[in-house]
């Protein structure tokens, strides 16, 4: 076991998130804990719909031959495949290995095969203005401070390039905040405790919401950033949502 899994196992959730490093670590080995598990938890968490919402995140971010696209944050590389699938050249970046080594050993239906790089969103490891296209689902709300990460999709992105997140949404609605967060720890726990005998390992999604600004949150963070035309598209009833944005030229 290595030193991030057990500093996983031996904090409490609620600690994860006391300060930005303690935040990196947790993230960083509750998925390296999951990540086999990771691609059955987004279909039981998002009703079978996943797909679905990935598949319309992809359908409006203009990918295309010539386009150079990079998914942020790709897991197990849905996104990169679709896109690839449209003719992109695909780069992934994830900083959890293990679900890089599950995404390579995939095989794409139509395309070109994705580069999968390790790596941290709050730091890429590429050049300013290399990507045409920026996506990334369930990635803005893990990394330790949004505004870094944002800071840092905008300096890769050429100007007029796109960046388009797909995530949770934080319901504006007290009520129905109270209730979503509810049902999400619930079913969390459960299936925390039948998968890895931990009930925390999936409360973690309710607990990272509560501290999520939500999509009209973030929409303000890019233009805080230099990103313009920055726009929410809820789904679910605006349980989950898409941000996109445009780098400033």
């Amino acid at each position: 076991m290595d030193t991030d899994t057990r500093y996983r196992m031996t904090r409490s959730l609620t600690n994860a998130f006391e300060s930005e490093e303690s935040k990196r670590r947790y993230v960083k080995g509750l998925f390296a804990t999951i990540a086999d598990r990771y691609d059955l938890i987004t279909r039981i968490l998002s009703y079978g719909m996943d797909q679905r919402w990935k598949n319309r995140l992809v359908r409006s971010s203009g990918a295309a031959p010539n386009i150079a696209a990079l998914d942020l944050a790709c897991g197990t590389g849905d996104i990169a495949f679709a896109l690839a699938a449209r003719g992109a050249a695909v780069t992934g970046l994830d900083v959890t290995h293990r679900m890089l080594q599950l995404a390579r050993s995939k095989r794409p239906s139509s395309g070109q095969t994705p580069a999968f790089v390790t790596g941290d969103m709050m730091a890429l490891p590429f050049s300013d203005s290399a990507f045409d296209l920026i996506t990334t689902g369930y990635g803005i709300r893990n990394v330790p401070r949004i505004e870094t990460a944002l800071a840092e999709i905008h300096r890769v992105l050429r100007p007029g390039g796109v960046v388009l997140s797909l995530d949770f949404n934080r319901p504006e609605n007290g009520a129905a905040r109270r209730f979503y967060l509810a049902y999400l720890s619930v079913v969390g726990s459960t299936l925390g405790w039948i998968l890895h005998r931990d009930p925390d390992t999936y409360r973690y999604i309710p607990e990272s919401i509560r501290r999520y600004p939500g999509a009209h949150g973030v929409a303000r963070l890019m233009e805080s950033t230099g990103f313009v035309h920055c726009t929410v598209q809820p789904l679910l009833s605006g349980l989950m949502a898409i941000n996109s944005g445009t780098a400033a030229k």
